[in-house]
């Protein structure tokens, strides 16, 4: 599996990190079809960022939406209509619950791109919690995070898992724990009171004693700017002694077999 983070800023972009998105490649099964690629959300830049990869938004047909927030799906219309534009057919959205009725609000204000391509929804059920799902050829297990709206975790087998928007808290380590890589929001520095994201002491403390070889922080608010190393000292002094890193836009690595 390949893991490329197109985007791994917030709400608030800077001019390196653009909103989120991360793309999944995993190339063939045992069986030799093909499986993926996969887009994970699709914040605002990310289609710029997708532009720039080998498989470019006319090699993608999936989304994968954690939640229904802006800057998670502001570029969800302009991949629709560049996949139009570019003479591809078919687009599928799988999402929670609500992702239909975004769609449809959305192609209710932009109605002239409405049945341009065959876009299919899926919604994920109504609870989230541990429900395993097949999302572009790949094996999906979702579950619902803690986030100021309804937002759902994705784990890929034993080697990529997404946290979302989420605090730090015990059920979603549970959920990663065994993941060769985990991806997950730690929005800001200790310093900020914040709800709905995870400081690094709290992502430390909730981590604590699981087994997962690497940890990437990301959706990173511009607060964390030049606080990157007592974020990171921050966790390990919290209890969780892994690889932890943080992600930035354009980062691609592998994730053997």
């Amino acid at each position: 599996m390949h893991v490329t983070f197109l985007g791994t800023g917030s709400a608030m972009p800077t001019p390196d990190r653009v909103q989120t998105g991360i793309l999944l490649e995993s190339g063939t099964v045992d069986g030799g079809e093909g499986v993926g690629p996969l887009l994970v959300d699709c914040g605002s830049g990310a289609l710029h960022r997708l532009a720039r990869t080998d498989v470019g938004y006319e090699g993608v047909s999936t989304v994968l939406l954690t939640h229904h927030h802006l800057d998670h799906v502001s570029d969800l219309l302009p991949l629709l209509k560049a996949r139009w534009l570019a003479g591809e057919e078919h687009l599928e959205v799988v999402g929670p619950a609500g992702t239909k009725a975004l769609l449809d609000g959305l192609l209710d204000v932009h109605d002239y791109l409405r049945d341009r391509i065959d876009l299919r929804i899926r919604e994920i059920g109504e609870t989230g919690r541990d429900e395993a799902i097949d999302v572009a050829g790949f094996d999906v297990a979702a579950r619902e995070t803690r986030h100021s709206m309804r937002c759902l975790a994705y784990r890929f087998g034993d080697r990529f898992a997404f946290s979302g928007d989420t605090e730090a808290f015990e059920g979603l380590a549970n959920f990663a724990d065994g993941s060769r890589v985990l991806a997950h929001d730690c929005s800001f520095p200790d310093e900020v009171d914040v709800s709905n994201h995870p400081t690094p002491t709290q992502l430390g403390e909730a981590l604590a004693g699981r087994d997962i070889d690497q940890v990437y922080l990301t959706h990173l608010y511009p607060h964390t700017e030049g606080k990157h190393r007592e974020m990171l000292d921050a966790i390990e002094r919290a209890g969780f002694d892994g690889d932890v890193r943080f992600a930035r836009d354009g980062l691609r690595f592998e994730i053997p077999e």
